[in-house]
């Protein structure tokens, strides 16, 4: 039997820091374009800290969500939860733990980045339970995700601009991708409890589909790139990411479980090419304005 406090770092999926990145990415591709390259010290710790915490709190909620569920699917019935290492009412007490902390931490910002920071809570809180009635659960998760999008500009300017909706637009079709990746995992487990999931809407025509929304995401970000006055540094990202969406496409032709679940842990390097383009187009943009 795990101790408990491993029990609770598994609960917080502090043992798979993939979650953790997939949501930091986007959080700092907004923090970049909202501080024009150089975004505060503060909001860069505030934010990277928060997206930790959130992350984890979604996690334990996600686990009591699917509580009954989890022991039934192979990929989940060793979580904390669903083996029976901790209780309910435990998980609850921790769920609460994070979002307090989160809280504090938003305080150190604006009062426009408070009021979105309770519209996140109420996001990562209830999306583990749109599964139960929606096949399209990703888009609630893809919009909780992102979130931190326009809090980064709220935080950075006081203000939520057009370009952090586009951003959140974006980062709710790369949720879509890369979950229905990894939903294409338990798919057969979960048609047998009742789970929904868009795996599961798309059936045969998954990768068709995956493939048409890495399509629409790669035109987003150029349009994005046209929209901000980017230069060839982003473009470059940009294409790293088509290349990647193309890899993780032909991992998955065959639908093997560990070949859809190697496809979606790729997506963090889409999210790493295109930060690294954002971050060298900010400083060759500085280095020509000081040359």
């Amino acid at each position: 039997m795990n101790s408990p406090w491993n029990a609770y770092w598994r609960l917080m999926r502090f043992d798979k820091p993939i979650g953790i990145l997939l949501l930091l990415w986007p959080t700092w591709w907004a923090l970049l374009i909202a501080g024009g390259g150089q975004p505060t010290l503060k909001n860069a710790l505030v934010f990277t800290a928060g997206v930790v915490l959130m992350r984890a709190a979604g996690c334990v909620m996600n686990d009591v969500a699917d509580r009954d569920f989890d022991p039934h699917v192979e990929r989940t019935r060793s979580r904390p939860l669903a083996a029976g290492e901790l209780q309910t009412r435990q998980a609850v007490g921790l769920f609460l733990v994070l979002m307090i902390l989160a809280f504090l931490l938003v305080l150190l910002t604006n009062a426009l980045t408070v009021k979105l920071a309770l519209v996140g809570a109420v996001l990562a809180s209830t999306y583990p339970f749109f599964k139960r009635f929606t096949h399209i659960p990703q888009v609630v998760l893809g919009i909780a995700f992102g979130w931190g999008i326009p809090m980064a500009f709220a935080a950075e300017t006081g203000a939520v601009p057009s370009i952090a909706w586009w951003l959140l637009g974006i980062n709710t079709t790369w949720s879509i991708i890369y979950d229905t990746l990894y939903a294409m995992v338990d798919r057969e487990d979960d048609l047998a409890v009742g789970v929904k999931s868009t795996a599961i809407l798309f059936g045969r025509h998954d990768l068709l589909v995956i493939g048409l929304l890495m399509g629409l995401m790669v035109a987003l970000l150029l349009t994005v790139g046209l929209r901000l006055g980017l230069t060839w540094p982003w473009y470059l990202g940009v294409a790293a990411a088509a290349g990647l969406f193309a890899g993780q496409l032909f991992k998955a032709r065959k639908r093997d479980r560990a070949a859809c679940f190697k496809a979606f842990l790729n997506n963090n390097w889409v999210g790493f090419v295109l930060f690294l383009g954002l971050l060298a187009h900010y400083r060759l943009v500085g280095a020509l304005t000081q040359a």
